[in-house]
């Protein structure tokens, strides 16, 4: 009984990747620095593996960008196209067909159950993971939730591939953790939670980042702490009230050059 866990990436391209943490960085930047957390959320992901039945994969958008995540995840990486082009049920819209085709996805590789992973989290510590697949190999139908502290959620993961748990939800608000608990429950689902987590995808939670990076705890995120001395961010900057744009420290990296897989 494997599970699967299906990282959510979108290909780390200038200006369209992590652009919430734009103008604080330029969106070369921006994308270096996706690219780089993308390039942790994997190596996390082979931790964990190390101890459990998991098999990473990485669920992409948009269709044909795979070449763009050479050189940022591990070679012969699975990976899946969750853009979200396929059939679902009435109310299951926006991120949530997304999240849908890559469970879809996951499942049709005979897994016992799968997880969707965001990849705003590089220092989540490993035994998040550990724990979801472990809840995951009991017999019973369950899901797990990775609760995010802004509302969201870092990691959902089933059995089963429960479209009603995608139905109706107010993405990329506070209120998506919420609204999942309730459509488990009408699914007559338990939920079994992790310890909540955030997800870094703005400018607050980039500056608790630069604190916590290297804490115990905590993944040690190698890429992302590359990433940041690339491009001359420090943890005491992290303490002012906001963090200079680096427009003239530009790294003039390629994105395959910034994060080198192990």
């Amino acid at each position: 009984m494997t599970t699967g866990i299906a990282v959510m990436a979108k290909a780390p391209r200038a200006g369209a990747c992590k652009t919430r943490l734009i103008p604080m960085l330029t969106p070369q930047q921006a994308a270096l620095m996706g690219a780089a957390f993308l390039g942790d959320v994997m190596e996390n992901l082979a931790a964990a593996a190390r101890h459990r039945a998991i098999v990473p994969y990485v669920a992409f958008s948009p269709a044909g960008t795979e070449a763009a995540f050479s050189g940022i995840v591990p070679p012969g990486t699975r990976m899946l196209l969750a853009d979200g082009a396929l059939a679902c049920p009435a109310g299951v819209a926006g991120f949530g067909r997304s999240l849908l085709h890559a469970v879809q996805g996951v499942l049709a590789h005979g897994h016992g159950s799968a997880c969707v992973l965001n990849a705003d989290s590089p220092n989540l510590p490993t035994s998040r993971l550990m724990e979801a697949a472990r809840i995951l190999a009991r017999d019973e139908d369950r899901v797990v939730l990775g609760p995010a502290e802004d509302g969201g959620y870092y990691l959902l993961g089933m059995k089963q591939a429960h479209a009603g748990l995608f139905a109706d939800i107010d993405w990329s608000t506070d209120r998506v953790a919420a609204q999942t608990r309730a459509r488990a429950a009408a699914l007559g689902l338990p939920v079994i939670e992790l310890l909540p987590w955030y997800d870094v995808d703005e400018p607050a939670t980039l500056r608790r980042l630069l604190r916590e990076l290297g804490q115990p705890g905590r993944f040690a995120a190698p890429h992302t702490a590359s990433c940041v001395a690339r491009l001359g961010l420090s943890a005491d900057e992290a303490e002012h009230s906001a963090i200079p744009t680096y427009a003239e420290r530009d790294v003039g990296a390629t994105l395959a050059g910034a994060v080198e897989c192990p």
